[in-house]
């Protein structure tokens, strides 16, 4: 007597019919596509056994239906891209979502390379300087009015030359009588410490940092004996071609401060009226 070879679920025979293993259980065609089949996120029908299931992030198509959203041409076995879980083959895509160069209004295919710039797109190809024309690439350059220009080009056309080196100043320059600097060029003469960012004077035309300055050329205080700068409205006495701190000018016994007051000397030193009777 034959065993008989029934349905796993519905129990029928399946003697001279189809039918679909599962787990090594057998299974009818209509039991098996009611039990298990995926449904089609196109027209939402069960896709069946004698049909080609079409996957993508876990969701499913007939082969019939698995089409661009836009132009409704098959996507079977090409690429396509989504947006908002919709299907678009490459060109619908590109003409809808994709960006459009800056230089010849053109899209950019996905998966093509492209160069941006503060919101702005280019090819690769269309990416160049204004001036040589050559492609830029991934090389520095510098954008001006609407245009991009590779470093060499920008310094031969449009950047200032530094009045000590002589070469192209293309970032955070120096002004100094009405001529330009680069900060490491504009230097004291003296100690050679950058003056940029720093208060600084000049003598006969040299630029000097305020400590140099005040050493090389301050005339200094007949009591500390320390440089009088005399810059920035700093206050000081001048008697007999000698000069004090107004904090230094005191009398020489008391110490009183002598500002603004009358006073009188007794060699190199100065005194108040009280400690000057007995001279």
């Amino acid at each position: 007597m034959t065993e008989r070879y029934d349905c796993h679920y519905c129990k029928e025979s399946l003697f001279g019919k189809k039918y679909v293993l599962r787990e090594e259980n057998p299974y009818c065609v209509k039991c098996y596509e009611s039990l298990y089949s995926n449904t089609c996120e196109e027209c939402k029908k069960p896709i069946g056994c004698n049909t080609r299931d079409l996957s993508y992030k876990d969701r499913h198509w007939h082969e019939d239906c698995f089409k661009c959203f836009q132009c409704k041409r098959s996507l079977v076995d090409k690429p396509f891209s989504t947006k908002d879980e919709k299907l678009l083959c490459t060109e619908c895509y590109s003409n809808e979502y994709s960006s459009k160069c800056h230089e010849c209004k053109k899209t950019i295919m996905p998966g093509s390379r492209k160069m941006e710039h503060k919101g702005n797109s280019w090819h690769e190809t269309c990416f160049t300087c204004q001036r040589c024309q050559q492609p830029i690439g991934t090389k520095s350059f510098i954008p001006k009015e609407s245009h991009n220009f590779c470093v060499p080009c920008y310094e031969k056309q449009f950047a200032m030359q530094c009045v000590h080196c002589k070469k192209p100043i293309t970032t955070g320059g120096v002004t100094y009588r009405e001529q330009p600097w680069h900060k490491d060029c504009f230097l004291c003469t003296s100690c050679k410490q950058q003056l940029s960012g720093q208060r600084f004077t000049s003598r006969d035309d040299f630029a000097y940092c305020l400590n140099c300055f005040c050493n090389l050329y301050a005339k200094k205080c007949a009591s500390c004996t320390t440089p009088i700068s005399g810059l920035g409205g700093s206050k000081y006495i001048s008697f007999e071609e000698r000069q004090w701190h107004n904090d230094c000018f005191n009398c020489k016994k008391c110490s009183v401060s002598l500002v603004g007051r009358g006073f009188l000397t007794e060699r190199d030193d100065i005194l108040c009226p009280e400690c000057g009777k007995d001279i």
